[in-house]
């Protein structure tokens, strides 16, 4: 049986290696971490380049963990058609227009037809309100259109179980 394929954004790397200790940060690390060590039994995780770069913003001892939290993860390749959705994405403002960000990881997601794209972006990637919006938009152009989920909503794993 195939297992489900996994886009690891950005913002998942960065909250497992979270240091602040704000109650919600601390939450929000430990789903993570709970999530992640499970995570490669349960699915087929992938990322991007788009991830990496983002990743290597800030200081060198932090920027060194959360690569290294990815850096066995196959990369999915940004081909034209991919840079031509992320356009798509923009003119009809389903994303902001920073061709670099969550429109290429949406784009990535779809084109590349994961099941899944894990996040923590909960304003323009994991966001109910705007999923209609993405759904039609992703069908006019004729893609895959993944289910955009934070690590808590794939805790119970791909068997649908409740977590522990």
């Amino acid at each position: 049986m195939t297992k489900p394929r996994v886009y690891v954004e950005t913002t998942i790397p960065s909250f497992y290696q979270e240091e602040r200790t704000a109650p919600e940060i601390v939450v929000r690390r430990g789903w993570t971490r709970r999530w992640w060590d499970g995570a490669f039994e349960c699915y087929e995780l992938v990322t991007s380049v788009a991830v990496l770069d983002e990743l290597a913003s800030g200081t060198q001892e932090r920027v060194a963990k959360r690569l290294a939290l990815v850096r066995d993860l196959p990369l999915l390749p940004v081909e034209l058609a991919v840079s031509k959705i992320v356009q798509a994405y923009i003119r009809h403002k389903l994303m902001p227009a920073d061709p670099g960000g969550d429109a290429l990881h949406l784009a990535l997601a779809s084109y590349h037809k994961c099941d899944f794209l894990v996040t923590w972006n909960c304003q323009h990637l994991a966001n109910a309100n705007k999923f209609g919006h993405i759904r039609r938009v992703n069908a006019m152009l004729g893609l895959f259109v993944p289910a955009l989920v934070t690590p808590l909503e794939l805790l119970g794993g791909s068997d649908g179980t409740e977590p522990e």
